[in-house]
């Protein structure tokens, strides 16, 4: 038993033994096709399919938005999706294709959202049927996210949206965005409103959606163009001018403080997916070459991957002290801090590996000489986008120093 599970409420224990019933007996089939690494580079309706299947079935099952009210689609349970995530990730079952939706938007809109809205969009947003994308990054507004430019003219009961988002992940499949707009020009934050936009319908008829092709040759990524899209005044969330602050529940979310209440895991163990960690760093070591040797005895390696393992273990303490109430003296403290290490971890994991594999690292996807399948080189190129998104770890750092530590700002 592990330790979280020797921790369980009598209703977390009764939870998890349903999760790994249900979880031992509708083990999903391997996907038909190569699935990417993660949600953020889903690129063929073929893949995002069998996903959505995915998330639809654990969703009908109760695995999925647990804690949230029954109202909304929730399961009416309390501290349950950890629990479920857990369990997934036991299992390594696939990961979840609407990741933006149930770590950044579903939080958003049940907070900040009327009740009607939160009863019509939440229950196909834990389902997967409505994938949604987050609209804040633009072209001249990234880091500095308070200087969005998109605009939203009020006429009557209608809003009239003009404007270019950028860096929009899974917009290319997406119904809805979460999308922070300028709603008045004279104000740099009270200027800024919240609204949730419906994108798909309107594909054509105000909205333009441009895929960005990485250097993997994936296209998660996109550009979004607003031209004249109308949209009614009850899809706003919070109060006009209110948008910094509920863009905040969403950064809250997206740095990690909803890590846990979004499920994730390994991945299914099968030719489609990888994960990156030190265990199959570890596993790469013990069937690759160094100096006619197994590569897991070469004392200089060996010292790196431990690092690894070690660097590892302290994120998942950090996990635990965030569901410790005392110890969250500061909201964004621990969040900040997750986003930031994880995302590097994850980088000099795989960058780690290349060093690992040697000249076989130079052997893209699928090649028959290709240590994992090819994987590894792909994890490398992909890292970079994480330390990017949601603040780049430059930004993670300045914020750290300067809200948390109180140290005087940068020049």
């Amino acid at each position: 038993m592990s330790e979280s599970a020797r921790k369980d409420t009598p209703e977390q224990a009764d939870f998890r033994a349903y999760c790994q019933q249900w979880l031992a007996e509708n083990r999903p089939a391997d996907p038909p096709v190569r699935l990417p690494q993660s949600a953020l580079e889903i690129m063929t309706n073929e893949q995002l399919d069998y996903l959505q299947a995915w998330q639809k079935a654990a969703y009908d099952a109760g695995l999925v938005g647990c804690d949230y009210p029954v109202a909304v689609g929730g399961g009416g349970r309390t501290d349950c999706q950890r629990v479920a995530n857990e369990e997934m990730l036991a299992a390594r079952t696939p990961f979840f294709p609407n990741v933006i939706g149930l770590g950044m938007a579903a939080p958003t809109v049940f907070y900040h959202a009327q009740d009607a809205l939160k009863e019509r969009l939440l229950p196909r947003l834990f389902s997967g049927e409505d994938i949604w994308c987050q609209g804040f990054s633009e072209p001249g507004a990234g880091s500095d996210l308070a200087s969005v430019q998109t605009f939203a003219e009020r006429r009557g009961d209608k809003w009239v949206i003009n404007g270019h988002k950028v860096w929009t992940s899974l917009a290319h499949f997406a119904e809805w965005m979460i999308i922070l707009l300028r709603t008045d020009r004279s104000h740099k934050y009270d200027g800024l409103s919240y609204f949730v936009v419906p994108i798909r319908s309107a594909l054509g008829k105000g909205v333009t959606v441009r895929p960005l092709i990485k250097i993997t040759g994936e296209t998660g990524f996109n550009e979004v163009i607003f031209e004249d899209l109308e949209v009614d005044d009850s899809y706003r969330l919070d109060e006009l001018g209110k948008g910094w602050q509920v863009a905040m529940t969403t950064l809250l979310h997206e740095r990690g403080a909803g890590e846990l209440q979004t499920p994730r895991s390994g991945g299914l163990k099968s030719e489609a997916t990888h994960t990156i960690s030190s265990a199959s760093l570890i596993n790469l070591a013990k069937e690759s070459q160094r100096d006619g040797a197994c590569a897991a005895y070469d004392p200089v390696l060996r010292d790196k991957m431990m690092q690894m393992v070690i660097r590892e273990q302290g994120l998942a303490q950090n996990n635990r002290r965030a569901r410790v109430q005392a110890l969250l003296d500061h909201p964004m403290r621990l969040p900040l801090q997750y986003k930031l290490l994880a995302s590097e971890n994850a980088q000099d994991i795989a960058s780690l590996a290349l060093e690992v594999a040697g000249a076989g690292s130079t052997l893209y996807l699928n090649h028959e000489g290709a240590p994992d399948r090819g994987q590894w080189p792909m994890a490398y190129m992909n890292s970079y986008g994480m330390t990017i998104a949601a603040g780049t770890s430059e930004v993670q750092r300045n914020i750290l120093g300067e809200r948390v530590l109180g140290m005087p700002k940068s020049k």
